[in-house]
């Protein structure tokens, strides 16, 4: 039933409210580590070929994560700086406005989801099942975080939501535009990531209850073919050369499904585990206790009350959370793709929740939906609130780089762990500044970037070993060689040594040598990411770079600058 104008003026108020505080909280420190990017995905997953693109070849030669938000970026980068020229100079000139690009592309595209969801909620349930999910889509600490990166974790969630409004169509409709836009939905939500592909699953399932309806097998029958073709189409339309290059694009293909099946280089400081306690584990913080709770017990209440958006809804949580659960990798962003599902969910119990207050006392539903509105967004307001703040200040390596340049003269060796990227060693502006070559610092040994840097295309084989096992190569023997060597800096970074400090039994020689480290070399610098007074957080593949615990104050690692004082560095 259509609302009178007043009434859809006070829901569009109030989703307009919930989206522009999602993109504020998106945006506050979208700045983060700039001019350099510290997240090795974001600064060799998408943004450089991208750039790459200005080449006149729109053909990413990668495929390891499907294109579409490499094609979003790149025009948000052509919206922004016009002409090739312009882009590959502030490439060249001025990384961070290149990556501040592509994070504003994330956090619109990202963003986006909250409204989407009202829609989806609106139409499989109800107005306020839709608010209350979109609240949670605003505030929800992992959406907002990775709303922050020019990655396409969170751009996922707009297509995926932009499906659930569609599957709601066909559940409610069945008609064939709602067929096409599930379809097309679908499409463009594979090809941003793949795994996003899992709202075919809510539209196949529509389409299963419409034609068990009577005089449904046909039209059901004609919608699914459609969709399939809207599909296709919106899948290639967003990745175009998965036919055009479709050599790459299977290998880009095979390599992604061996590395989520864990079958190239393990995770060294992996402790936690995985499988679906580690995916329940972290739906505590990345959308929120209460929400993760009140999704659970929407279950039977749903059942009895919306049976065929239960077999919508429930099953796409539960084969995902399976699916990711027998991978060989496991991160909380993973499960991202089912946020808005689950976002429904809580939505729904929610909504339970301010109907009984209503029933009990009319006069309360506006201060019901607006406390059960805080107390599922509350956990997600503080913590998106907490990491804003916390990306908005200085990080850790930008600060011990400015402590370099001061005390450490021009043309020094360094032995530097890959905490950082390549660029880092070189003042922006300088010619060289996505490179090692024109340096202002010699760095010990070299990372194999992923990408080669002239002609933007990968290396294959993906993430480099340098990068994903440089603790394991350690021994304290290398100690005598940095001092022959008058490699008499070594900068390290927690996000290395906690690997190791995880599994210590891994990695006895790595241990020795940072003990080493610390027993023979000169302590002259420290930068912490900790507020004073708290404890170090322990080494984890999501929090140690996501920043969710409290005790961080500020981003980055738990940086030191070690001196050599034996060897040919005596006296330097």
């Amino acid at each position: 039933m259509r609302l009178p104008a007043p009434d859809r003026l006070r829901w569009g108020i109030a989703v307009g409210v919930l989206v522009l505080g999602g993109l504020v909280l998106r945006l506050w420190g979208v700045r983060s580590g700039l001019p350099w990017s510290y997240n090795a995905d974001e600064s060799s997953h998408f943004l450089p070929q991208a750039v790459g693109m200005f080449r006149g070849d729109l053909d990413p030669h990668y495929f390891i994560n499907p294109p579409g938000f490499t094609y979003a970026t790149h025009i948000g980068l052509r919206l922004r700086f016009g002409g090739a020229d312009s882009v590959w100079s502030a490439f060249a000139q001025d990384p961070g406005s290149v990556f501040v690009v592509g994070r504003v592309v994330s956090a619109l595209i990202g963003v986006t989801s909250v409204w989407l969801v009202y829609l989806a909620g609106a139409r499989l349930l109800d107005r306020r099942t839709g608010l209350l999910a979109a609240g949670l889509l605003s505030v929800a600490f992992l959406p907002v975080f990775y709303g922050h990166l020019a990655l396409n974790d969170a751009p996922t969630v707009a297509p995926v939501a932009l499906g659930l409004w569609a599957s709601a169509g066909v559940l409610r409709y069945g008609r064939d535009r709602d067929y096409l836009v599930a379809g097309l939905a679908v499409g463009l939500a594979a090809a941003m990531k793949y795994t996003g592909g899992i709202v075919l699953l809510p539209v196949l399932v529509a389409a299963v209850i419409q034609a068990a309806q009577p005089d449904g097998r046909v039209p059901a029958v004609r919608g699914t073919m459609l969709a399939f073709v809207a599909f296709a189409v919106g899948f290639v339309a967003a990745n175009p050369y998965a036919l055009l290059n479709f050599d790459d694009f299977w290998f880009g293909i095979a390599h992604q499904s061996s590395a989520a099946g864990g079958e190239t280089t393990s995770k060294l400081g992996s402790t936690r585990g995985g499988g679906i306690g580690f995916y329940v584990w972290t739906l505590t913080w990345g959308l929120g206790v209460v929400p993760a709770v009140a999704a659970v017990g929407a279950l039977l209440p749903l059942w009895r009350d919306e049976r065929r958006v239960w077999l919508m809804l429930v099953p796409t949580v539960v084969l995902f959370l399976l699916f990711m659960s027998i991978q060989g990798r496991f991160f909380a962003r993973w499960l991202l793709p089912v946020y808005p599902a689950i976002a429904l969910l809580a939505g729904y119990a929610g909504s339970r929740l301010v109907e009984l207050a209503e029933f009990r006392r009319p006069r309360w539903r506006h201060a019901a939906l607006l406390a059960v509105g805080l107390l599922l967004c509350g956990q997600g307001l503080a913590s998106s609130l907490h990491v804003s703040r916390t990306l908005a200040r200085e990080d850790t390596r930008n600060e011990t780089r400015d402590w370099l340049v001061a005390n450490v003269r021009e043309g020094s060796k360094l032995v530097v762990e890959p905490v950082v990227p390549a660029g880092w060693l070189t003042d922006p502006g300088r010619t060289g500044t996505l490179r090692d070559d024109g340096a202002r610092w010699g760095r010990y040994s070299t990372s194999r970037s992923p990408f080669d840097l002239q002609t933007g295309r990968p290396v294959r084989g993906g993430v480099p070993f340098f990068l994903e096992n440089y603790v394991r190569s350690l021994d304290p023997k290398l100690i005598d060689v940095y001092e022959a060597g008058r490699y008499c800096w070594v900068v390290t970074g927690s996000t290395q040594r906690g690997r190791a400090e995880a599994e210590p039994d891994e990695v006895p020689r790595a241990i020795e040598y940072y003990d080493r480290l610390e027993k023979e070399a000169e302590l002259v610098f420290t930068a912490s990411p900790y507020r004073k007074g708290a404890d170090p957080v322990k080494f984890d593949f999501d929090w140690s770079f996501d920043y969710y615990p409290r005790a961080y104050e500020r981003p980055g690692a738990l940086m030191n600058v070690y001196h050599l004082t034996g060897g040919n560095c005596r006296g330097t």
